[in-house]
C-alpha cells in the first residue's frame, strides 16, 4: 500500500515535459530546416515500420494460403484413392 502511495503521489507531483526553446519557437515557422529535418524523420521510421509489418503480414497470408491448398490436395488424392478402391 506504501509503494502504491507513492507511486500516486510521484505522478500527481510529476510535471508535464515540454520541448526545449529551441524546438518550440522553431515549430512556429514550420520553414525551419530543423523542424523539416524531424518531420521527415518521423515519415522515414513510419514508412519502414509499415514495410517491414506489411512484409510480414504478406508472408503469413502465404503460408496461410499455402496450408489451405495442401490440405485441398490431399483430400482430392484420399478421394480419388477411395473411388479407386470402391470401383473394383
Amino acid at each position: 500500500m506504501k509503494r502504491l502511495s507513492l507511486f500516486v503521489l510521484a505522478l500527481w507531483a510529476a510535471v508535464p515535459a515540454a520541448a526545449c526553446e529551441v524546438c518550440y519557437g522553431a515549430a512556429k515557422s514550420s520553414s525551419s530546416p530543423l523542424v523539416s529535418g524531424a518531420r521527415l524523420g518521423v515519415f522515414l521510421l513510419l514508412g519502414v515500420t509499415v514495410a517491414v509489418l506489411g512484409g510480414l503480414a504478406r508472408f503469413f497470408f502465404y503460408l496461410r494460403n499455402r496450408a489451405r491448398q495442401t490440405e485441398i490436395d490431399q483430400i482430392a488424392s484420399e478421394w480419388a484413392q477411395f473411388q479407386r478402391s470402391s470401383s473394383t
